[in-house]
Parts: structure tokens; sequence; C-alpha cells
């Protein structure tokens, strides 16, 4: 057993090596967001949707090129725009005159990796395209059923709700991403060396392939291999626990909070701190690498009331209250 466990150890520490010069790659491109890559490369192992969030001009979507730029694996960019319809997006049936038979034309959909820049620019009827492909892993065209590529990953952008032009996102399709993060603007050290680094007229150095799609395959099998002790799962369901029944935990946020967390949340906290662990090069997972995730995973699950809102208390406070007060293990 105890073989077993070094042996893992090892492979684990040998995979956060080559994850490592995925990091490099990006790092040739994009200056500091450590965070915002460490969260992609989170998504990617774990198998989980991630969304964007951030002011324009933050190098969101050219962290997500740069990083699917470091895999060999089919990538597309949608453009989501007002005008934007669900046959631009999954595909349609093209009628042949010639025959009197219908084609299938695939979308764009049909590729490893998807970036959906600024997702929020298109209405609903869009979105709701994208509930099957993320959440079955598969579209209906017609009467036909098309199974997606393995691995699928949308790794998508948004600017913040309040701009003009932007529709908000509906509560089941944000709930399909595992991640939602905030994207910040750099320090003032970052931000000179963005200067010296992007002044240019050239284009940015193209990052060298690392990983391929047998390798995102075989990252993913490790992280289902990493340990959680029972405490840390108790843990896990006790933070989500803590945001439907705050009360029961001797916090006092019942009147901020209009819905907790669901449990797709306990499922996917588990799964990004197995992948947060294997970045780590560890085989377990601490309560560090649960706490470290939480707010990423929890943050557009926690539907704040409207008291909240009036005392401007954000989703994020909420999870970094409920973080404080639920007892580690």
């Amino acid at each position: 057993m105890e073989a077993g466990t070094s042996l893992l150890q090892e492979q684990l520490r040998q995979e956060a090596a080559q994850l490592f010069r995925v990091r490099e790659e990006v790092g040739r491109v994009i200056v500091g967001q450590r965070y915002l890559v460490d969260r992609l490369l989170i998504g990617l192992l774990a198998n989980g949707h991630v969304l964007l969030e951030g002011v324009p001009g933050l190098a969101k979507t050219l962290s997500i090129k740069t990083l699917a730029r470091t895999i060999d694996a089919t990538f597309q960019r949608v453009q989501f725009t007002p005008d934007l319809l669900p046959a631009d997006l999954i595909g349609t049936l093209v009628y042949q005159p010639h025959n009197g038979s219908f084609t299938t034309k695939k979308g764009p959909i049909f590729a490893h990796i998807i970036l959906a820049d600024e997702i929020n620019r298109a209405p609903a009827k869009v979105q709701s395209a994208l509930l099957e492909a993320m959440q079955e892993r598969q579209v209906t065209i017609g009467d036909d059923t098309h199974p997606l590529p393995d691995p699928f990953l949308v790794l998508a952008t948004q600017n913040p709700i309040e701009q003009e032009g932007t529709y908000p996102l509906p509560e089941a399709q944000v709930d399909r991403f595992m991640l939602k993060l905030h994207v910040s603007y750099p320090t003032k050290v970052e931000e000179r060396q963005i200067l010296d680094r992007m002044a240019s007229t050239l284009p940015p150095p193209e990052p060298n392939r690392v990983l391929t799609t047998a390798d995102i395959v075989r990252l993913r099998a490790l992280v289902d291999q990493v340990y959680v002790d029972d405490k840390i799962k108790d843990y896990i369901v006790d933070l989500v626990f803590a945001t439907r029944e705050p009360q029961t935990y001797k916090l006092d946020l019942q009147r901020w909070i209009q819905y907790g967390a669901s449990p797709r949340a306990t499922l996917y906290l588990t799964l990004a701190a197995k992948a947060h662990a294997l970045l780590q090069g560890r085989s377990y997972v601490t309560p560090q690498d649960v706490k470290s995730i939480a707010a990423d995973v929890l943050r557009h699950r926690v539907i704040v009331s409207y008291e909240a809102e009036a005392e401007e208390i954000t989703s994020d406070e909420v999870v970094k209250r409920v973080l404080d007060g639920v007892p580690v293990p």
C-alpha cells in the first residue's frame, strides 16, 4: 500500500513539472496572472468549464488563447454578439437541392477547447444552445445527436453585467461553469513589465505545445486518484450546507442569502480541490486546497438577497464569512 502511494506521489510530481512547463509557456506571453492561469489549468484537469469576468483589457481572451496553443488540440474562438444564432454555434441542417436530402453542417462547438468570447453579449436563445453541450458533451441537430470531442472544455469571458449591450446569463447556465473567476488589474510592477514587453507593433511570441489531448485524459485519471480524507469530505459538505443553512453553523448570514449552493457545488469543489493538489504535486487534498478554490466554485452559486444588494454585500463576502466561520478539520 505504501509503495503504491509513493509511486503515485512520484508520478504526480512528474506531472506537476509538466504543468509547470505549461505555466512557463503561458508566461512568455502573459505577464503575471498566476491565479488566472492556475485556475484555467484546474478547469482543464477537473473537466470543468471556466467563466472569466473582468473589465476589458485584462488579457482574458489572450490568456485563454495562449493556454490553448500550449495544447495539441483543436481550438475555436466564437465571438458572441447580439445577432448570433444557435445554428452559428452548434451547426445546422443544409438542404441539398440536387437530391432533396439534408446534410449536417457542424458548427464551431465541435472542438476540444472553445473560447466563448464576451459570452454575455448574446441573447438567451444562444446561451440555451450551450446548455446541452456543456452538461452532456453532445449537441442535437435536427433528429440526430452528435457527441463532442473528448476532452471538451468551454472557457468563456464576460464583461461586468452593468456594461451597455450585455445580457445576464441564465442561472442554469452559470451553474454549469465549475469556476467563475474575477480577473483584477495587474500590479504596478506587472504593468511596467507589460509595457516593456507588449508596447510593440510585433505580435506576441508563439508558445510551444506542451500537452496533447492524451496527456489531458491521463492527467484527469490522475486527478481521480488524488486522496480525499473523510474529514475533508465532511468539511466540503459543511461549507456548502453553510450557504443554505448558515444558522446551523452559528453564522448570521441568512438575511443575505436568497439561495445557497447546489449539490453540484459539492462535487465541483471536491474535484477542483483534487486538481489543485495535483498542481502542487501532492497525492492528497488538504483543507487549504479546499479554501484556495472555494470562492471560485461558490461565488456564482450563492445568490444574495435584495437586502444584501441594498447593503452592497456580494456573494464573495458571503463566501468569505462562510470560510471564516466553518471550523477547519
